[in-house]
């Protein structure tokens, strides 16, 4: 049995993705790091420049934490709170502001009912089970019966469906962060360029994930039959 980690193909579909996380991987570290340098005029945490949007968004009750890990910041939509790694919470630097006012962006779509975050919280359980279960469903159904194939590829294909509704999730945030920014005074319109910058690596990541997850589809129906390949050709 030919094993996908054996086939030079696989290697070959999944390079793209492969390639481009390990670029967008690159900028996000380059640009963070380069940018959480660079103060701000006005000298705002990253918990303070959220706190500011969420006010002049009418969220006061959206709370706001400290959380461990690195870039592990994110907007829990059931206990309606952000939660700041330790750099971005007291970080008085572009970059933590970029970030921290990002996840202020989360709770301001939800609190507008913004219908992509409603989506992809609802799909947040099936991704999980096609990231896992319809990977191995795939993998067995090449050598098993073509139906038990077609049912992997449509398990695992739940985690693009939810990767591919992300990515207006995320790109609505930022735009929303960069724009609250400088009309709430919170950074001048100069220093919205680093922001951008380690917004828009941050983007790129999400990307990554959808390109590679697609990749792997399209190899497996390649090596089906199903895309030019043959079943034979294993």
């Amino acid at each position: 049995m030919h094993m996908p980690m054996f086939d030079p193909m696989y290697f070959l579909f999944i390079a793209p993705g492969f390639l481009l996380s390990l670029w967008a991987s690159y900028r996000v570290r380059t640009a963070f790091g380069h940018y959480s340098q660079v103060g701000t005029a006005r000298g705002l945490s990253g918990a303070e420049a959220a706190r500011q949007l969420l006010n002049d968004a009418g969220l006061n009750s959206v709370g706001i934490v400290e959380t461990e890990g690195q870039l592990s910041d994110h907007y829990d939509p059931q206990l309606r709170r952000l939660a700041l790694s330790h750099e971005v919470y007291h970080g008085r630097s572009v970059a933590s502001i970029g970030v921290a006012t990002h996840e202020a962006g989360h709770a301001i779509q939800h609190a507008t009912n913004y219908g992509p975050l409603g989506l992809r919280s609802m799909l947040v359980p099936v991704a999980g089970i096609g990231s896992s279960l319809g990977y191995m469903v795939m993998a067995i159904g090449l050598f098993v019966h073509p139906w038990v194939f077609l049912i992997g590829v449509a398990i695992f294909s739940m985690t693009l469906l939810f990767q591919i509704v992300t990515l207006p999730v995320e790109f609505d945030a930022s735009a929303r962060a960069k724009q609250l920014v400088v009309d709430a005074g919170i950074i001048l319109p100069q220093e919205r360029e680093g922001m951008d910058k380690v917004l828009d690596a941050a983007a790129l990541t999400y990307v990554a994930a959808a390109v590679s997850t697609l990749s792997v589809i399209l190899y497996y129906l390649f090596r089906s039959g199903l895309l030019g390949g043959s079943r034979d050709d294993r």
